[in-house]
């Protein structure tokens, strides 16, 4: 199927970013959020990193221009969706939310439209059965930040179109990404199951005073190569958001060992949720 034009719901940190892939790429693409804050500030952010890209010369004043040309936000699904070819939803980790959401899309987006979800706890046979188009449904999960992170994740679930699949693959690659195809839902798919026991290594040795978190970090930066240690990494994902998938997978396998560990458990609830709220792991003056 050709796809000419991309809807992103959800405005926040990943759903905008998603969405200038998009753009950059070529795709008409529209941006969509209840909240006229998340789209007005989605908006200015967009604009700030295009900015920046021109003055370090990463990327011409004509291409910014013309992607920007190519991003439209709104608040209105329907308007967001109606002449979308392929729909990625980027909302919150609430499974009532994300079928709410998609049995909106079904409603409104073209009948020939794919409809894909960016989580990376819930499998797309979760949302599948609150459309009319199962086979049209599945995970196009990507990383954050997705403006840089070239991985995404493909996930059929077992009525998902071979069709869907090849296209969703054809998108991503065309958005110069390279796909990972998961021929099988489970939770947390490939990447992010990896990094979950690194997490969760890092975490039982911080809790029993094997190793400062600082020091952890700089283990894996200097020993592992990763490019940010664990403790970094969950600052700039965001606290909250790796508690609350903790807290959905475990809902999904039932497996104690899914379960947040305390200490994430003592971070979420405190609000000290990482970059974005000043204060995680690390202290961010900026």
């Amino acid at each position: 199927m050709q796809v000419n034009t991309i809807s992103v719901i959800g405005a926040g940190a990943m759903g905008r970013q998603i969405a200038m892939v998009a753009a950059l790429a070529g795709y008409t693409t529209h941006v969509q959020d209840v909240s006229p804050a998340a789209v007005c500030a989605a908006d200015e952010d967009m604009r700030a990193w295009a900015k920046g890209r021109v003055e370090k010369g990463r990327l011409s004043q004509e291409e910014i221009d013309a992607a920007l040309a190519r991003l439209h936000y709104t608040t209105d699904l329907k308007e967001a969706v109606a002449d979308a070819d392929l729909v990625i939803e980027a909302a919150t980790e609430k499974l009532d939310i994300k079928r709410s959401i998609f049995a909106d899309i079904d409603r409104h987006a073209p009948a020939h439209a794919i409809l894909a979800t960016n989580s990376s706890t819930y499998g797309s046979s979760a949302v599948a059965d609150a459309t009319g188009r199962p086979g049209k449904v599945c995970n196009i999960h990507f990383f954050n930040p997705a403006l840089v992170m070239k991985a995404v994740e493909v996930v059929r679930h077992p009525g998902t179109d071979d069709d869907t699949i090849a296209t969703a693959v054809e998108v991503v690659e065309k958005l110069g990404k390279e796909p990972v195809v998961l021929n099988q839902e489970i939770p947390g798919f490939v990447a992010n199951r990896l990094m979950g026991a690194i997490r969760s290594e890092a975490l039982a040795l911080y809790d029993a005073g094997i190793a400062s978190f600082e020091d952890i970090d700089t283990a894996a930066k200097s020993a592992l190569g990763h490019p940010m240690g664990p403790f970094e990494l969950m600052d700039l994902v965001g606290i909250d958001v790796t508690y609350l998938i903790r807290e959905a997978t475990y809902s999904l396998t039932g497996d104690e060992a899914d379960q947040p560990h305390p200490l994430l458990t003592e971070k979420y609830e405190s609000g000290d949720h990482g970059r974005k709220t000043g204060k995680g792991w690390y202290s961010y003056d900026d």
